[in-house]
């Protein structure tokens, strides 16, 4: 049972007073930014955005994706939370991935073939603009912080300029296996970027939090934000770090050494070439802390290949010397740190190639970060108000990851002083990354697709929820995409 697990008890209401207001308050938000961004837009005071606080245009329409859109959500609203309990959990993991991939292009198809998903990425401001004008990869490394900024002949698109050249390179790498064109890439961003739905539970699962893990999958499954992971590179980016923080979790709990240290060199290196996709993911630091504090906190933190006694000394003496030491008051948070100090190693060092490989043939990260900014405000950001955007980006974040995420941070604010479970700290931290890049004014607008990468860890929390209303907050989230892909017309 969660309650014993978590050793906190759900309340026992539904829907509580306290989860209506907090639901109130995020109506206001969003419908506050609404009706405040149509009066902007209209008074000679635009905020850049048709549709805030999404980006898009207002055009209600169906298409082919509609029909299998709502019959998807149905089946998972109906059967998804039995499912999730009652499959093995390989065979959940699968069935889970399959679904949000249907989930995604169903939503995407909504749009069309071409409007939805095809032509997304081949766009003038996209990648695959500049992609057949990279004919030397290390030349356009050597070069890539002096095409940054604008009005240049030779300035990079919007996207790309905006952007270390991790993301380009995808696309490149892409074009030169075979899979050019907006169609495959389209594809690419859609497989990748459903692993969020599986890569999230799978970090609870190695912290020792299967039930949450199991209550947590139907709500990344009907992620709303999947209107945007089909099709924008920002959705590949939320499936590749998801995926590198859930390797983190495995490698800080494992019981076998060499799995350990692979899984531990994988994830630094994902985590460091995906702040080569985006500057903004160095904003995962507090996600990826997390993990390690939950792994090291707990006992699944001392793998077996650390604990095992050493060769030389025979198990009685072992046995013996582990209950003297435990007598003198050894501490254990010690035994914790030296157990994941190996991993954490493995993690750095995994970082550090990545990185270096990229200062050796050219990028320097922070020499792109300083450019990356100035061109920020040569753009239409300058335009933009912080003071409405500030708020707005929020309600954009909650129509993203669904109307439960405001429940679920509420009741992760009250637990946090108690808990330390993974499903109340993953949320928590990725709750600090969204902040700090609220205020830190480099995110106006359009974040609905930006924040992906850290919304995807909200639904973490799903298990506070009451189970009675756990059914109604998956339904909610599922309209909250029917809406918005019928009723706007977004541009990712």
């Amino acid at each position: 049972m969660l309650a014993t697990q978590a050793g906190t008890r759900p309340d026992t209401a539904a829907f509580p007073r306290a989860d209506q207001v907090t639901t109130a308050v995020a109506g206001v938000l969003v419908a506050g930014s609404i009706v405040t961004g149509l009066v902007l837009n209209l008074t000679g005071s635009p905020v850049q955005a048709a549709t805030a606080p999404l980006y898009g245009n207002w055009k209600p329409h169906l298409g082919p994706g509609t029909p299998f859109a709502f019959a998807l959500a149905a089946v998972v609203v109906l059967h998804g939370p039995r499912l999730a309990m009652a499959l093995s959990w390989r065979r959940l993991l699968a069935a889970s991935y399959t679904t949000a991939v249907g989930w995604t292009l169903t939503l995407a198809m909504i749009d069309g073939w071409r409007r939805g998903l095809a032509g997304r990425l081949t766009e003038q401001a996209e990648y695959l603009t500049e992609v057949r004008g990279v004919t030397d990869i290390p030349a356009m490394l050597r070069e890539f912080t002096g095409r940054i900024l604008d009005y240049q002949p030779d300035s990079w698109t919007t996207h790309v300029s905006g952007h270390p050249p991790g993301a380009l390179l995808v696309f490149v790498w892409l074009d030169r296996i075979g899979l050019g064109g907006g169609g495959a890439a389209a594809l690419t961003c859609v497989l990748f970027g459903a692993l969020a739905a599986v890569a999230v539970p799978a970090t609870l699962h190695a912290l020792g939090q299967e039930a949450a893990a199991r209550t947590a999958l139907p709500f990344l499954v009907l992620l709303p934000g999947a209107v945007w992971v089909g099709a924008s590179a920002d959705g590949l980016f939320a499936g590749l770090t998801s995926a590198a923080v859930a390797l983190l979790a495995l490698a800080l709990t494992t019981a076998r050494r060499a799995e350990a240290l692979l899984c531990g060199l994988a994830a630094g290196g994902l985590l460091a070439f995906g702040c080569h996709l985006s500057y903004g993911l160095v904003l995962l630091a507090p996600i990826a802390l997390a993990t390690v504090v939950v792994a090291a906190a707990s006992r699944q933190s001392t793998p077996t290949w650390r604990a095992t006694p050493p060769r030389t000394m025979p198990t009685g003496q072992a046995a013996n010397s582990a209950r003297l030491a435990a007598a003198a008051g050894a501490d254990p948070t010690g035994a914790r740190i030296r157990a994941v100090g190996p991993v954490l190693v493995a993690v750095m060092l995994g970082g550090g190639l990545v990185v270096a490989a990229f200062t050796a043939a050219g990028f320097w990260w922070l020499d792109g970060y300083h450019l990356v900014v100035q061109r920020y405000y040569q753009g239409i950001a300058s335009e933009r108000s912080y003071g409405y955007w500030a708020f707005a980006n929020l309600a954009a974040l909650l129509l993203a990851a669904g109307p439960a995420a405001a429940v679920i941070l509420r009741r992760v604010l009250v637990a946090l002083p108690r808990d330390r479970a993974a499903y109340v700290l993953l949320p928590a931290a990725a709750a600090l990354s969204i902040a700090a890049a609220d205020l830190s004014g480099l995110s106006k607008a359009e974040v609905e697709r930006i924040w992906l990468p850290f919304a995807v860890w909200l639904p973490a929390g799903a298990a506070l929820l009451p189970p009675a209303a756990r059914r109604g907050w998956l339904a909610a989230g599922a309209a909250t995409a029917l809406v918005v892909n019928h009723v706007v017309l977004t541009v990712w």
